[in-house]
């Protein structure tokens, strides 16, 4: 149940093109949207169950639906513009346009620049950067005839410092880069009043990859749940486009502007203190 406040449906009947969403943070504002009444469409990998994962881009058709939403799953690759072509093609002939782009697709890898394998630097690339590139422009045309057209990417706050970059160079070159595409976007489209900004946790969020690449059970109980990502996303999906643009965005901070003033509700494990949450990376 969302704690965060709205009022009516702002989102109802808007059309909803995201990359991923099978699971995790995507499937979690895909949900809070659907209860609006969105159309959602998924372009996603994951066709049939994973041995490791849970969900697939049918489970998650089947969940938003059940939320109240319209679904389109589409097993697709973000990193093939024939797939986000296709996408793109399928949203329109089912919803009749696209209103939002959310670029959640993303692949994590935190190993230094020596261990990094090229093929999974390449990977990063391919799906953070480029993929969030290549599915914001296809939608452009889309997006123009929006009545309040978003796009939101799910990266960080440009804080390059040393820290940043050097913790983990790969990665950190690969979210940047999804948050330099999209506030490029910003200023390029904003005659258009296409708004584009990027939504980051200031802690840990319960999820696969917190659990299977970060840091396992122990990390998990330190997390929040996708839940308060999703609410924060739905806050600014709901703003006008022309007022809220080329910001990087804090999910708390975004709360706290909507009124949200107890977090205690989103700890994945109940109970938990807020001062134990464990801070999320790129955020000093």
């Amino acid at each position: 149940m969302s704690t965060s406040p709205s009022s009516g449906a702002p989102l109802a009947g808007k059309t909803i093109l995201m990359s991923g969403g099978s699971r995790g943070i995507g499937l979690a504002i895909a949900l809070r949207a659907a209860r609006d009444g969105a159309n959602v469409a998924l372009l996603a990998k994951t066709d049939t169950p994973h041995p490791k994962l849970e969900g697939t881009v049918h489970t998650a058709a089947e969940a938003i639906r059940a939320a109240g939403g319209r679904a389109l799953p589409i097993v697709g690759d973000v990193r093939d513009e024939a797939s986000i072509t296709e996408a793109v093609l399928r949203t329109v002939g089912e919803f009749g346009g696209i209103d939002i782009v959310v670029n959640n697709a993303s692949v994590i890898d935190l190993s230094g620049s020596q261990e990094l394998a090229t093929k999974k630097y390449d990977l990063m690339q391919d799906v953070n950067v480029r993929g969030t590139f290549l599915l914001s422009r296809a939608a452009v045309p889309q997006l123009r005839e929006a009545a309040n057209p978003h796009i939101l990417s799910l990266s960080p706050p440009l804080n390059v410092t040393p820290r940043w970059l050097g913790a983990h160079t790969g990665y950190s070159l690969a979210k940047f880069g999804m948050t330099m595409a999209t506030l490029g976007l910003a200023a390029e489209f904003a005659d258009a009043g296409i708004a584009a900004n990027t939504l980051w946790p200031r802690t840990t969020i319960a999820t696969a990859a917190v659990q299977n690449v970060i840091g396992g059970d122990r990390l998990m109980r330190v997390s929040r749940t996708p839940e308060i990502y999703a609410d924060a996303a739905y806050e600014v999906l709901r703003a006008p486009s022309r007022e809220l643009t080329g910001q990087t965005l804090i999910v708390e901070d975004v709360l706290i502007a909507a009124g949200v003033t107890d977090f205690s509700g989103y700890a994945a494990m109940p109970g938990t203190p807020d001062e134990a949450m464990y801070p999320d990376i790129f955020l000093d």
